[in-house]
């Protein structure tokens, strides 16, 4: 049996508390930490014109998403989740789809979000499945979280956007290009050339939990490579599925 799958706009206090308890649980998070999305603020996004939507598949709440009218005509996504039962069916991208076209109606220029750019299957949808671009590299963005999915520690970021009108073809996800950070996170010195490639831990999430000094191993060669890249005027062109991001010398092919 073909399952449904609905998209829609979320108000109410009742449908509202719904969405809190569904990222709770996708967050894992716990008593005494913080919601990734407090609801009162999520009240005060439907209530005063921000984003708040809520994907249904046969009827049952699985994914929500939030975020708030921005600087430059934008619509900024903070947060966006799906539950676990409901992942590898669409719904993620069905979501951001719907915050694209919501964001069109309004005449908003694109949509902006965030994200831990150690995530290798976030990295992949948003950059290659997707087409958003990456516009900078955020250390420590949000400071010390505990939501129970990030671990205390630095909280870098990637910032992309994803235009509303034009259309954002995938960008490229070939290997070739020199190594900025290699599969151990070192970062060799001088790599400068008109290609970069930087490497992403298989799963990061995990990683955390059994060994946090090698994943903080990881933030750092990270933040100095490829950080360090756009810092230097390179432009992510791609991400690969084997978990590598690509560089490009002001985003030459």
């Amino acid at each position: 049996m073909a399952e449904h799958l609905t998209i829609r706009s979320l108000h109410g206090t009742a449908a509202l508390r719904r969405a809190d308890r569904l990222l709770r649980e996708v967050w894992g998070t716990s008593c005494g930490e913080d919601p990734p999305m407090p609801l009162d603020l999520m009240c005060a996004f439907a209530h005063t014109g921000g984003y708040v939507g809520g994907a249904f598949l046969d009827g049952e709440l699985v994914g929500v998403s939030a975020g708030f009218l921005a600087a430059g005509r934008t619509l900024h996504s903070h947060v966006a989740g799906v539950s676990a039962l409901a992942r590898g069916r669409g719904v993620g991208r069905a979501l951001k789809e719907h915050q694209r076209a919501w964001a069109a109606e309004r005449e908003l220029v694109a949509v902006s979000w965030t994200f831990d750019p150690l995530v290798r299957r976030n990295a992949y949808f948003n950059l290659t499945l997707l087409g958003a671009r990456v516009t900078a590299y955020l250390p420590d963005f949000y400071g010390p979280m505990s939501d129970g999915i990030n671990d205390g520690g630095p909280s870098d970021r990637l910032f992309v956007t994803w235009p509303t009108r034009e259309s954002t073809p995938a960008p490229a996800g070939g290997e070739e290009g020199a190594v900025a950070v290699d599969e151990t996170g070192a970062v060799p010195a001088g790599a400068d050339g008109p290609l970069l490639r930087c490497a992403t831990p298989p799963d990061i999430e995990a990683l955390r939990t059994a060994d946090p000094h090698a994943a903080g191993q990881w933030r750092t060669a990270l933040a100095g490579g490829l950080g360090g890249a756009l810092g230097r005027g390179y432009e992510v062109t791609g991400f690969t599925r084997s978990g590598w991001y690509l560089l490009a010398r002001g985003g030459a092919a």
